[in-house]
């Protein structure tokens, strides 16, 4: 029986195409579970099998538990059980007894034969694991296996398939059995019936992984894709950079009379593909992603992340694109909000806030509008800037003297500071009106009638009389002092506390 097992083992590996060992163990599970079935309990077995002759021991065990710890009487024993059989024992041991094995015939074949092909399809799910684990992120090949309404099944070879929604399809995309395709391998979940390899043909790292293959510099990391948008199907960008600079990235991509980026939109149904110069100055790159179009002029705004940009009237439609494609894959590119205008909207915009920032300054700074529209002239846009920028920027203004410049920052200062305070008297007051609004008997009719009498906070209630709330419409002796003493139940807790 002995060769006979290792014949087994020896089929099975080659056809399964896993290893001889993992068959073997396979074989030592099934013969443990034969013999739990012959004895009709779930006893404690281990088969020892040795894999250089196929000869094997079959051993019982008993897990040593505490006494309230017994779950499993056939397999488990107390201390004290434990210690008549084996003296010394401790608690988590396992004692074991050699029994006689049973023979791997017919009967314990057919009991066998499940648990080996569990354990063997679980080597084949883990191999397939391994293989398209270290593919994660790159192409892979198939052929169409099955097509449904809602996804497809590729045949990647090796008994491994992998599945594609439609989401994940090009749209207009159509599908036949035996179809060769190309797609991006995302995610490898594994789950209980195995791995299901989850591919896409709309993300932009396929767009990315199929440039890496039309262009060897990408591949050999002498260009760089920076970045990529996509809408799939129809019109897509990619920011190249090099830093070689005998080469010309942009030139390298395209090909030989388009040949390198027509081979990509090809794949892709037709997609037309934008390729564009990466630049780490951001409105500069804006300015490369918004190509075709030109940009006449450009406001960055950092702390909102927004640029504004001018264009010609004739070239507003081509800047915004069909839908507001242009400017939607120029925004996704450079990770920036874009608002595209004409050079009259940009005018009247800009003329519209320098107003305003002037206005600001007059009134905050109390200053002469020919000063203000010095400090707007020279980029200072708001009362942190002319407080905290560098005192140089301020005294680099001609017109400005180092006393003017202190007076300035002294002024926006303390009109900060004045801000701030009357934030915070906002938050408390709040805060106490909130604690109004909590009382019982309190609507928000009342809360409105008592704000008209200048009533805003618990406290403003507590220190009022019977007859000034009689002033209220519809309010009654009765009612105004139960009010009050609820409003003044604070002050008792107060005095409570203290003692």
């Amino acid at each position: 029986m002995s060769k006979e097992l290792l014949l087994v083992a020896e089929a099975l590996s080659n056809e399964k195409g896993v290893s001889k060992d993992v068959v073997l163990e396979a074989i030592q599970a099934a013969l443990e579970s034969a013999t739990r079935k012959l004895s009709g309990m779930e006893l404690g077995i281990r088969v020892k099998l040795d894999p250089r002759t196929g000869e094997y021991e079959t051993f019982r065990y008993w897990d040593v538990v505490s006494d309230d710890e017994v779950y499993f009487p056939e397999r488990e024993l107390t201390l004290a059980e434990a210690q008549e059989r084996k003296p010394g024992v401790s608690l988590g041991a396992r004692i074991e007894e050699p029994i006689p094995s049973i023979t791997f015939g017919r009967i314990a074949a057919q009991t066998a034969r499940q648990v080996i092909m569990q354990k063997v399809r679980e080597a084949e799910r883990q191999l397939v694991v391994d293989q398209y684990m270290a593919k994660l992120g790159q192409l892979v090949y198939g052929t169409v296996k099955k097509v449904t309404r809602d996804n497809i099944i590729i045949d990647l070879g090796g008994k491994a398939e992998a599945f594609m929604p439609r989401n994940e399809m090009l749209p207009q995309e159509m599908f036949r059995t035996n179809d060769r395709v190309r797609a991006y391998l995302y995610d490898v979940p594994v789950q209980a019936r195995g791995p299901q390899l989850l591919v896409s043909r709309v993300r932009k790292e396929m767009l990315i992984e199929l440039f890496r293959i039309e262009v060897p510099e990408i591949g050999e990391n002498i260009i760089q894709i920076k970045a990529a948008a996509r809408e799939p199907g129809n019109r897509a960008k990619i920011a190249v950079k090099t830093n070689d600079g005998r080469i010309d990235p942009v030139g390298a991509c395209v090909g030989m009379r388009g040949a390198r980026v027509q081979a990509v939109s090809s794949e892709l149904g037709g997609e037309r593909v934008d390729i564009i110069l990466w630049d780490d100055n951001p409105a500069q790159l804006v300015i490369n992603a918004m190509a075709p179009a030109d940009i006449s002029s450009i406001v960055v705004d950092e702390d909102s992340h927004t640029m504004d940009l001018a264009v010609h009237k004739d070239q507003l439609s081509q800047a915004i694109g069909r839908n507001g494609q242009n400017v939607r894959l120029a925004s996704q590119l450079t990770g920036w909000t874009l608002n595209v205008m004409t050079i009259e909207e940009f005018e009247d915009k800009s003329q519209e806030e320098s107003t305003k920032i002037i206005k600001l300054f007059t009134q905050a700074l109390e200053i002469d509008e020919e000063i203000a529209l010095l400090l707007v002239a020279h980029g200072f846009s708001s009362l942190e800037e002319v407080a905290y920028v560098p005192k140089e920027e301020l005294t680099a203004i001609e017109e400005f003297d180092e006393e003017i410049v202190d007076e300035l920052r002294n002024r926006a200062n303390n009109t900060l500071l004045t801000l701030a305070l009357s934030q915070e008297d906002g938050k408390n007051a709040q805060a106490s009106a909130a604690s109004l609004r909590t009382m019982d008997g309190i609507t928000p009719e009342l809360i409105k009638s008592l704000g008209a009498i200048g009533i805003h906070t618990m406290d403003d209630l507590a220190e009022q009389s019977v007859d000034e709330l009689l002033e209220i419409a519809g309010m009654t002796e009765e009612k105004a002092g139960a009010l009050i003493m609820k409003a003044r139940e604070s002050w008792f807790l107060d005095d409570e506390t203290s003692i």
